[in-house]
């Protein structure tokens, strides 16, 4: 099993339904649509980027409004309606001119596992579709949307203030 180094650590990915939300959707009669996230992830998010140099980025498949706002509210980077994640991860990755042993990625479903196991330290939360787990580096104790980035977040902040 590879060594978890949270410390190395100078960009988070996160799939964004199912990763930062509960994966539910409430669709109005107008065909508008919300979603579940949890504050305690809001904090994790604004922690790390406050006392640390990490860069946080969500990458979804979903083309949606409501990923847009709340990646303006959280003051992250966002690319949406990504069709082919693993091609737009590593693209990001080469961009940044990062390792990938750097790179920490957190996801869910079947379309994160490549991210996942391309990843420095790939996660899934701790409610992903079943196949998802034996791909994780590391398996998150919340559920997605339930305070689960705020889980990794807080491990990336232990280590780099340690």
């Amino acid at each position: 099993m590879k060594k978890l180094d949270f410390k190395k650590i100078k960009l988070l990915v996160l799939d964004f339904d199912g990763t930062l939300t509960d994966n539910r959707v409430l669709v109005n009669e107008n065909g508008q649509e919300s979603v579940f996230c949890s504050r305690e992830d809001s904090l994790g998010l604004e922690l790390l980027k406050n006392k640390t140099d990490v860069e946080v980025v969500v990458l979804s498949k979903e083309k949606n409004k409501v990923v847009q706002a709340r990646c303006k509210k959280l003051k992250i980077g966002c690319f949406q309606g990504v069709d082919e994640k693993h091609d737009s991860f590593l693209r990001l990755i080469k961009e940044k001119k990062l390792d990938k042993s750097r790179v920490c990625f957190i996801g869910n479903d079947i379309n994160d596992i490549e991210c996942i196991k391309e990843a420095g330290i790939g996660v899934c939360v701790a409610d992903s579709y079943p196949s998802v787990f034996r791909f994780a580096d590391y398996v998150t104790k919340k559920q997605g949307g339930l305070g689960a980035v705020r889980e990794v977040c807080s491990l990336i902040l232990r280590a780099k203030l340690s």
